[in-house]
């Protein structure tokens, strides 16, 4: 489908229609990612306040047939956000749609607008003491809308699944600039196709959420975490097992943490403290919110002496406070920054199903050696089956002396994803970066349904263009 750039007759068209605070200077943050991989084509920075005035922009977009890329906090991994090439699109930043339009404490529910930040939608839940389990390294950035278009996942999927689950409806504009009123509050709603659901992960190749009913949760009244050294991954999917049948829906996060992730950091982020005197070869983060009829600390203390008496585990720390419990997730949380301080071969965000995950380990690090000498730091959420398998340069050389290693690195990886039935995107979705894996990998049937899809809500292919399936 052939789009038309914006041009200053179309800008004048809109300035007659939105008010002057919705054009915005092209600051270049609007043009870049996180990754450094894409670097965005200037196009008319739009800001709108109300999903009516986002109405206009679509439906403006849609006759002139104008690209629109939607931008919510810029964190994005896969370069959804970007448009590196093709004609000068509307960027569409939700950045002023920031309120938190209601909370229903008894319904455990909360509208909020896509623009809202991740951290204001925490504090808003917290307000009225409840929580809202959306937990990510950019929550200071990260806006709800763009959460909910990358369905994004975080640390606490294992107890409260990912965006998908905490949303009960939405409000969206549809590329011909329709608004759809979807912010239903409800848990059952059996009338039709699941709407919700179908623009939640679509990463704005069909609309522009506006808005999202999100699902609330009681306050754990106790908290703690232990970091425990296990022998092995497989050791410690048996620890998880053991785990989930003393704490079952207690258990919110279980995080596997490599010794070269701690050694990165040691290297790149010396004030971070380090837990062990030398780094264990793996670990486990382990964290727990309860009842007030229970004692996390002490039931960590037990499993702890479970893990020991199995063979599963030579070491272990659990927090005494919650002070010690948040530098176990700083620990945790700044390993993403020391890798990309040391810079990357390759970055893979993958899943798998759970008790495959040793096996995959295992056979993918072998596999890593037919490129010679590379370091791996492989960390993540492993009570999801979600890995970001990562390849490094050896100490002392650089990623320059692996010309071929990105590819090399990828695809190694992603088939071994393939043959164990996983995905090659966990929670980072598809973007531009993975489309030839989806191409690659992905099922035919699917990806023919999914352009169906597209054609169908957005014939003029105006919306977020190149992303998640080829022009």
């Amino acid at each position: 489908m052939t789009l038309n750039p914006v041009t200053e007759q179309f800008a004048t068209m809109l300035r007659a229609q939105l008010p002057d605070s919705t054009f915005r200077p092209v600051a270049p943050h609007y043009l870049e990612e996180p990754r450094g991989v894409f670097s965005g084509v200037p196009g008319l920075v739009l800001a709108p306040a109300s999903a009516r005035e986002v109405s206009v922009i679509l439906k403006g977009a849609n006759q002139a047939r104008v690209g629109v890329v939607p931008y919510g906090g810029g964190t994005g991994l896969v370069g959804g956000q970007i448009l590196p090439d093709g004609p000068a699109p509307i960027i569409l930043s939700l950045e002023r749609m920031t309120a938190i339009r209601a909370t229903y404490p008894v319904e455990n529910v909360m509208i909020a607008e896509a623009g809202a930040v991740l951290h204001d939608v925490h504090s808003a839940a917290e307000s009225v003491d409840r929580l809202f389990p959306l937990w990510l390294a950019s929550e200071g950035s990260a806006r709800i809308g763009g959460n909910l278009a990358t369905n994004a996942g975080g640390v606490n999927v294992i107890r409260y699944g990912t965006a998908r689950d905490l949303c009960l409806g939405l409000e969206v504009v549809l590329p011909n600039g329709e608004i759809w009123n979807g912010l239903r509050r409800l848990r059952k709603d059996n009338t039709g196709y699941d709407l919700r659901n179908l623009f939640i992960g679509s990463e704005g190749t069909l609309g522009v959420i506006t808005a999202a009913a999100l699902r609330l949760f009681p306050r754990p009244a106790q908290q703690s975490a232990a970091l425990i050294v296990v022998r092995d991954p497989a050791a410690a999917l048996q620890l998880l097992e053991i785990v989930g049948k003393r704490v079952a829906e207690g258990l919110s996060a279980f995080e596997l943490i490599s010794g070269t992730g701690l050694q990165f950091l040691a290297e790149t982020m010396p004030h971070i403290r380090q837990p062990f005197e030398e780094p264990p070869k793996w670990m486990v983060l382990i964290d727990l919110g309860l009842p007030a009829t229970q004692d996390p600390a002490e039931l960590l203390t037990d499993i702890f002496a479970d893990a020991l008496e199995h063979g599963l585990s030579t070491d272990g720390i659990v927090a005494q406070t919650e002070a010690q419990r948040q530098e176990f997730w700083t620990l945790r949380e700044s390993i993403p920054a020391a890798n990309k301080r040391i810079g990357a071969i390759s970055s893979q965000d993958i899943s798998l199903p759970i008790s495959s995950v040793p096996d995959f380990i295992a056979r993918a690090t072998d596999a890593l050696k037919q490129m010679g000498d590379v370091r791996i730091n492989n960390f993540g959420h492993l009570g999801d089956g979600n890995l970001h398998f990562n390849v490094f340069p050896a100490k002392g050389r650089s990623k320059a002396d692996y010309p071929d290693g990105p590819s090399r690195a990828r695809r190694i990886i992603h088939d071994l994803v393939y043959e164990f039935e996983g995905s090659f995107s966990a929670e980072h979705g598809v973007g531009r970066a993975k489309i030839d894996d989806l191409e690659r990998y992905g099922d035919p049937t699917k990806l023919a349904a999914m352009r169906l899809i597209k054609t169908a809500l957005d014939p003029n292919g105006i919306m977020n263009p190149g992303a998640v399936i080829r022009d």
